[in-house]
Formats: C-alpha cells, sequence, structure tokens
C-alpha cells in the first residue's frame, strides 16, 4: 500500500476506536470494515473540495449503511471538513455528529442515511440527476451485505440499469455478518456477483476488501465502465472489526458494541503497532 494512504487508513481507525470508545458504545464492527474503502474514496478517488462542501459538480458518497457514521466522521475530520475534536461529541447532545449520517447537520455528508436500503435510492436518484445536468460527476454509494436483504435494494439496482447509470459506482461491505447472526443464517444473499449481474450492473469483487490498494484498482476498473450505460457494483469481501483483534473475534457481537476505557487503550494501542 502506497504509505500516505497507509497511515491516511491508520489515523481513520484510530480516530473512529476514539470516537466510538469516548462515547462508551457504538456500530464499532461495521466502521471498522469499511476504514480502507473511506480512506481511498476521500482522498484519491473523490473529486471533492473540504473548503467548498457543496461544490457543484463534486462528487458525491451516500452512505447507504448510515451506522457507520462514526467511520464516515473520522475521515471527513482528517480531509479537513471540520476539527477533529468534534469527533469525541459523537450522539451527544447538540452535536453535529449523530450516530447515522445527517447532511443537515454535518459538513461533507451527502445524503440522510434513513432506514436501510433508502440510501441506496437516493444515490441512484442523485446519480439520474448528475446525468441531467451533465455535471461529470461520480456518484458513490455504501451498502451492508445485512441491508442487501432489504427490497429496496434491488428496487434501486434495477432503477439504476434501466436508467443506464453508468456514474454509480456501489460498493457492497460484504463482511458476512449483521445485527444478531450471519447474514447467510438471516436470509443468505449468495451467489451476490450473480444477482446484481442479473440486474444488468458491472461487476467486480474484491477478495481482500481491506487492501486500499485494491479498493484503488476496482474504482479505476469502475471508472474504465463509464460510458457502457451499466452501472458498477464492486463486492468488497471485508473483516467486520478490521484491525482490532479482540472486536474482530467478537463476531457478530460486534455489531454495536460497548467499549470501555480499558478496551479503547487496547485498540488503539493494536492499530498503532500493526501500522
Amino acid at each position: 500500500m502506497n504509505n500516505d494512504l497507509k497511515a491516511i487508513c491508520k489515523d481513520i481507525r484510530l480516530d473512529t476506536i476514539r470516537c466510538i470508545g469516548h462515547l462508551g458504545v457504538g456500530h464499532i464492527g461495521g466502521c471498522l470494515s469499511i476504514v480502507e474503502l473511506l480512506g481511498v474514496l476521500y482522498f484519491d478517488a473523490m473529486h471533492i473540495d473540504p473548503k467548498n462542501p457543496k461544490m457543484a459538480g463534486r462528487d458525491r458518497l451516500v452512505v447507504s449503511k448510515g451506522h457507520a457514521g462514526p467511520a464516515v466522521y473520522a475521515a471527513l475530520a482528517n480531509r479537513g471538513y471540520f476539527d477533529k475534536a468534534e469527533l469525541l461529541t459523537l450522539n451527544q447532545g447538540g452535536t453535529n455528529l449523530p450516530s447515522h449520517c445527517d447532511m443537515n447537520r454535518t459538513p461533507g455528508i451527502d445524503m440522510t442515511a434513513g432506514s436501510l436500503g433508502q440510501g441506496f435510492s437516493c444515490a441512484a436518484g442523485i446519480a439520474l440527476g448528475s446525468k441531467l445536468e451533465n455535471d461529470g460527476a461520480t456518484i458513490y454509494a455504501i451498502l451492508g451485505d445485512g441491508e442487501s436483504q432489504e427490497g429496496q435494494i434491488w428496487e434501486a439496482a434495477m432503477f439504476a440499469a434501466a436508467k443506464k447509470l453508468d456514474n454509480l459506482i456501489a460498493f457492497t461491505d460484504y463482511n458476512k455478518l449483521q445485527i444478531d447472526d450471519t447474514v447467510a443464517n438471516v436470509c443468505d444473499i449468495a451467489p451476490l456477483a450473480d444477482k446484481w449481474r442479473a440486474f444488468g450492473w458491472h461487476v467486480i469483487e474484491v477478495e481482500n476488501g481491506n487492501d486500499a490498494e485494491a479498493i484503488k484498482a476496482a474504482i479505476a476498473e469502475a471508472k474504465l465502465n463509464r460510458g457502457s450505460g451499466r452501472p458498477t457494483q464492486v463486492i468488497l469481501h471485508t473483516v467486520k472489526g478490521c484491525g482490532v483483534s479482540f472486536i474482530e473475534e467478537a463476531g457478530v457481537a460486534n455489531h454495536n458494541m460497548n467499549l470501555s476505557p480499558e478496551q479503547t487503550e487496547a485498540a488503539l494501542r493494536e492499530v498503532e503497532g500493526a501500522c
């Protein structure tokens, strides 16, 4: 991995742990699984300007799995959208950083996250609007694998293909776990790649979805697909809680997990030591 990008992803992971640890509880598993994706998007792939968050023609990111908000906030703070000190206000009274992303409260958030599935419909609508405006933007969306059990995901997938939204690149955080069991046991979404292809999407699979360089390569391929009339789905095979062994080992229990001060310090030490 590029050393600068490696350092960026380390900082995002550390700040995600700090803000959830300061609160004492949060969706740590699904936050840590998308750290590398956020690092690549905000620091390499996206055409954005932290000094002008509403810039016309900017690329947009819709985090449909909105409970990963703390990781998004950590990425935005590291990118310069707001001071890192604000991270310690996560989900507290008067904060601009609620647990789920809110475009009306947080600089850099392009769409509020509602019930699972809704964000992806919004991403498809934004991509259609961008096409109509001909503003040249790329619209990105991040989906959860448990979220992908929602029928609304597949309605939006069908719509995006029908409208030839090749300016839309979606990612599935395929960590195989959801709130109370494995995805396979709750309602299996496999074979996931075949489903997206059947809906008319260009599909890329990344076997190590926590590898920033592999994510960069997938995005480069997805951008080459522009002009084909097909949106792109990038399936990232990730590890829920990636980067902190005791959080990874917690499995299903890490979806929304308590973090004591001692556990927070242990997690920070492990990440610091690994990078």
